[in-house]
């Protein structure tokens, strides 16, 4: 584990594994660098995989008050201990928080994401929405846990599990994370997808989806790789949102014109 520091003074943990091109791992909600470290083992064949606990999480630190500015200065404070530009994989709402840095003029060579959770109907947007404002006021109540229930029903994971998981050592890192549900949900703003800000973005993007995962993740790329000057929606066929890491790594290979 390797410390660096953002640019208002937060510490960021970060791990550096395998050889090749630079490569930076953004995780999504409720995960850090070590629930991806089956993916960053994927990629490591290929590429120098620098994975990061985002802010709040992990090894990494936390100042305030939180702005959706200050991921994108650490998300720069990682490319910087790249070697100074990387190719960027954002996972879930992590791929949300990589289209925002390229936008922003991040040094990335290439943006891939996988399965961001835009919504592009108005039921789904009013549900994302709804989702923020109660995690919000469960979080202001100091209700940690609740706050992590209702992330965990929202995406849809069963009660017995949920319950499985209350009575493993998982909960306790997950109310003690729970604070950056509130920063997942900020990235993710509206749901939308940010077109403005997409049409800015001028490294080659590759948004990924899963051929066995919801509809709706499907079209979100679809709708993001419309405004994107340079995108590409490719779907991997039979993959859920729990990608398989060597599946996932072969089509990030592919999509920065490495050979396999």
């Amino acid at each position: 584990m390797e410390m660096i520091t953002s640019a208002d003074g937060t510490p960021i943990a970060l791990d550096q594994t395998g050889s090749g091109p630079p490569l930076v791992l953004v995780s999504g909600a409720m995960c850090g660098r070590r629930a991806d470290e089956a993916i960053a083992n994927g990629l490591a064949d290929r590429f120098t995989v620098l994975s990061y606990d985002r802010r709040g999480r992990g090894d990494s630190g936390e100042t305030g008050p939180y702005a959706v500015e200050r991921e994108i200065e650490d998300l720069s404070a990682v490319l910087d201990a790249a070697g100074g530009s990387a190719v960027v994989v954002g996972l879930s709402s992590g791929g949300a928080l990589v289209l925002l840095a390229a936008a922003a003029g991040l040094p990335i060579t290439t943006a891939v994401t996988w399965e961001v959770p835009y919504r592009t109907d108005d039921a789904g947007r009013r549900s994302a929405a709804d989702y923020r404002r109660r995690t919000d006021e469960l979080l202001a109540e100091g209700r940690r846990g609740e706050a992590v229930m209702l992330f965990l029903r929202t995406v849809g994971v069963p009660e017995p599990a949920i319950h499985g998981m209350q009575q493993s050592p998982f909960w306790v890192e997950a109310e003690k994370i729970a604070p950056t549900l509130a920063y997942d949900a900020a990235v993710l703003a509206d749901a939308a997808v940010p077109v403005d800000r997409l049409g800015r973005i001028a490294c080659p993007t590759a948004m990924f989806t899963g051929g066995a995962s919801p509809a709706l993740f499907a079209a979100a790329a679809e709708g993001a790789v419309a405004a994107l000057p340079d995108g590409v929606h490719r779907v991997l066929p039979g993959q859920t949102h729990d990608v398989n890491p060597t599946v996932l790594a072969a089509a990030v290979t592919d999509a920065v014109g490495l050979r396999s």
